[in-house]
């Protein structure tokens, strides 16, 4: 990849991680525009970290929480508040990794990045996050996030896996689809997507350990992890803060506009 190319890259990535607008679906279709190389997968990881960075700087109190609730677990001190936020953050990724490892055993990785499945999955997943957002009851709020309701919004996490699904509208949706007042949706959301991401990480860092990546490519990707780390920054910034102010609907709205035109020039 050229300069700008990463820098795009890192751009998008950051933009859309934490939006419900699927950050998979926009670097799938960035990489199909400039054409698969064989550091993608490599640098598409090192933007997730980066944005992920993001997230833990920006939430840094409920992310040392849980933190210190993983410490907690680890010495069998399970009941403390911290130890709670760990376990669910946990619990929350379980479906995701098994799906996770569903999918590559049966080889379905590029199937699931087909423009057609990004188009149709842009539209009716944008479509239920509007409802849901618009008709659930807003009557939960963090500390009610129990252990039932981390694996449920776990198991609607794992759906986006699937491009165009996005990660972050997913579980958003699933918080509010059971109750939790939106604010309180969105930054669980942010914070599942921690150890999620991070397993991603780490598997990609096994790999990249075997394959002895070079100098050059390990250079590009901190380049890349670095502007997305400013660009999430930035995103999450703004959309807390006028979360309050401004519903799902101008997502939404993008969402369906973008699988609309993707599905028109597949089928067209």
């Amino acid at each position: 990849m050229t300069l700008f190319s990463l820098f795009l890259l890192a751009i998008i990535q950051g933009v859309t991680e934490f939006l419900p607008i699927s950050s998979s679906a926009h670097l799938a279709l960035l990489h199909q525009v400039n054409g698969s190389g064989e550091e993608d997968v490599a640098l598409d990881v090192a933007v997730h970290l980066g944005s992920i960075l993001a997230v833990i700087v920006y939430f840094h109190a409920e992310s040392s929480a849980a933190g210190r609730g993983l410490a907690d677990l680890l010495r069998g001190r399970r009941q403390s508040t911290d130890a709670r936020l760990a376990r669910n953050l946990l619990l929350g990724t379980v479906p995701l990794v098994i799906t996770g490892a569903v999918i590559v055993i049966m080889g379905w990785e590029d199937a699931l990045r087909d423009i057609r499945v990004i188009g149709w999955t842009m539209i009716v997943f944008g479509i239920l996050l509007w409802w849901i957002d618009r008709f659930a009851p807003q009557t939960l709020h963090a500390p009610d996030w129990t252990l039932r309701r981390a694996l449920i919004m776990g198991l609607w996490q794992a759906l986006a896996l699937i491009p165009g699904v996005s990660r972050s509208g997913i579980t958003i949706t699933g918080a509010r689809a059971i109750g939790l007042e939106r604010r309180d949706a969105t930054r669980l959301s942010m914070l599942m997507s921690i150890p999620a991401t991070l397993a991603t990480g780490a598997v990609l860092a096994i790999d990249l350990a075997q394959a002895d990546a070079g100098l050059d490519l390990l250079g590009r990707a901190a380049f890349a992890a670095l502007f997305a780390f400013a660009a999430a920054w930035c995103a999450l910034c703004v959309m807390m803060r006028f979360l309050d102010r401004v519903s799902f609907t101008p997502y939404v709205i993008y969402r369906v506009a973008l699988g609309v035109v993707l599905l028109a020039l597949t089928y067209g």
